[in-house]
């Protein structure tokens, strides 16, 4: 594996599994994760188009009040983040 895929799949620590995060898969496709403080929107974006091969059409980031990164990824609207959410095992 080389360097920049390693990095790219080091971005993303795990997928968010609340009520809230599952309520958004369907209203608005999009998809939320925890990931590594210091990524960028722009380095989110590319680690997700790059692990699902999906296009990304947004990015909004904010850090929790347990310190943690958190990255609302919203889809192309040829993409459903229920596929994404069901290869994940979410939903």
């Amino acid at each position: 594996m080389s360097d920049e895929t390693y990095r790219l799949f080091s971005i993303i620590i795990r997928p968010l599994q609340t009520e809230k995060a599952l309520s958004l898969i369907d209203r608005e496709n999009t998809l939320v994760f925890i990931v590594r403080r210091d990524a960028t929107k722009h380095d989110i974006k590319k680690a997700i188009e790059a692990i699902f091969d999906v296009k990304v059409d947004s990015v909004r980031t904010l850090i929790t009040s347990s310190g943690e990164k958190k990255a609302y990824v919203k889809l192309a609207a040829e993409y459903k983040a229920s596929d994404i959410a069901t290869r994940l095992g979410l939903i």
